[in-house]
């Protein structure tokens, strides 16, 4: 006997209720954040450069250019959150929602590359002569962007902690918003010493502590893109929790990966005593998988216990 689930239903309103149909969770709130964060984000950008050119700041030049890889990521995980909520169809059967995992390899990745940009020009500016701009200028305006920066952040704050594709938008604009409070420090600084190396020494470890959020997002997106168990899952204690079910007497070919950012799946093949009715038995693992781990998207084969298939 297979399978965990009823029969579906053909109809549109059940199908878009039933988890097999959709791999990824989704709210208009979530689509909102991602539009509003980038259109204040493109707005920063275009705002930072002129200030950047007319204060002959190369240190708002650089932050305007973290930030507008900020707005290619918010782009990409944008519209891969909206992939996502799409319907399965004969070619995708399970959708588009590990979009969102490529949208999180992506995001990683520009992180990485505003990160190397931004190092790369503070060693410039430490080791050649550059003139300090108006310390007071670099102030307001990185304040500015750290406000928008903190403001976009916030609004993936709630969701990012169970979606991959929104933690990458997270810690892409937080640490953006770290990299202006330190231009707002640097620019202090110039302003009350006249010491100009202060700013790139400043974007310089900024940078560096950025690249780690980046190391480990990209770390974390590939392991997903490679169908490990995602992070927050324990396969021994999955595996524990299924032998403890009454009736299940053994299990084989367990695997548990992600469907998406925010939807985890798993399949396994359960050995039965006999004794018990395999709807029940199937419904308590159905429920011992939802409570103890969120799992809602599993596929299940029961197996009497003298079966000698093993596949």
């Amino acid at each position: 006997m297979s399978g965990q689930h009823p029969p579906h239903r053909h109809a549109d309103a059940a199908a878009s209720r039933d988890p097999h149909d959709r791999h990824a969770h989704g709210a208009p709130g979530d689509m909102r954040a991602y539009g509003l964060s980038t259109v204040l984000n493109g707005v920063l950008v275009v705002a930072q450069l002129g200030a950047g050119f007319w204060l002959g700041s190369v240190a708002l030049i650089a932050d305007a250019a973290h930030n507008a890889a900020d707005v290619l990521g918010l782009l990409a995980a944008w519209g891969a959150a909206a992939l996502a909520l799409r319907r399965p169809d004969a070619r995708h059967t399970y959708g588009y929602a590990r979009s969102t995992i490529l949208a999180a390899l992506l995001n990683a990745a520009l992180i990485l590359v505003a990160c190397g940009a931004l190092a790369w020009e503070s060693l410039g500016r430490l080791f050649s002569a550059h003139p300090a701009p108006s310390g007071v200028a670099v102030m307001v305006v990185a304040s500015i962007a750290f406000a928008v920066n903190v403001g976009s952040a916030a609004l993936f704050y709630r969701g990012q902690h169970h979606d991959l594709n929104q933690r990458g938008a997270f810690l892409h604009l937080a640490g953006d918003a770290a990299v202006s409070l330190a231009v707002v420090v640097a620019g202090g600084l110039i302003w009350w010493t006249g010491l100009g190396w202060i700013d790139p020494a400043a974007g310089l470890l900024v940078s560096l502590v950025v690249a780690w959020t980046g190391v480990r997002l990209m770390r974390d997106a590939l392991a997903l893109s490679l169908d490990a168990v995602p992070r927050d899952l324990d396969l021994a204690q999955i595996r524990q929790c299924l032998l403890a079910i009454p009736g299940i007497i053994g299990l084989h070919d367990l695997h548990v990966w992600a469907l998406s950012t925010t939807v985890n799946a798993l399949t396994a093949h359960l050995e039965h005593d006999g004794a018990r009715d395999p709807d029940a038995l199937l419904a308590d693992v159905r429920a011992a998988l939802a409570e103890r781990f969120s799992l809602h998207h599993t596929t299940l084969q029961l197996e009497a216990s003298d079966c000698a298939q093993r596949c």
